[in-house]
């Protein structure tokens, strides 16, 4: 299965954004997915994951701020950002992890003070 996120882009702090994350193949059997972040200089890091179906799970930097979803009709995820801050500033990554390893390509946000 191949993934191809989408919606990044520049947003000044305080805005939102939503990234979408379309699949080739289904994905309503996966197990694990979530969306992962890498700013200049960092590690990749986990923003959000879905276990299971319905177990979601936030970074600690992100919570109140960022939902994740999945419509398994479209076989899409979502990440919706709101409240933006300038360190959120990263290319975002959206990937399947279990039962298979699948990543996209990123997408670029950029936050503006």
């Amino acid at each position: 299965v191949q993934l191809q996120a989408s919606g990044g882009g520049l947003v000044q702090a305080g805005g939102s954004l939503r990234l979408s994350c379309a699949a080739s193949g289904s994905i309503r059997s996966v197990e694990a997915l979530g969306w992962y972040r890498q700013a200049p200089g960092k590690q990749r890091e986990p923003v959000a994951n879905i276990i299971d179906g319905d177990s979601t799970y936030y970074a600690d930097s992100v919570k109140g701020r960022f939902t994740m979803s999945t419509d398994n009709a479209k076989d899409t995820m979502y990440l919706q950002m709101n409240s933006l801050k300038p360190e959120d500033t990263a290319v975002y990554y959206c990937a399947i992890i279990s039962p298979f390893v699948s990543w996209g390509q990123g997408t670029l946000v950029t936050v503006s003070s």
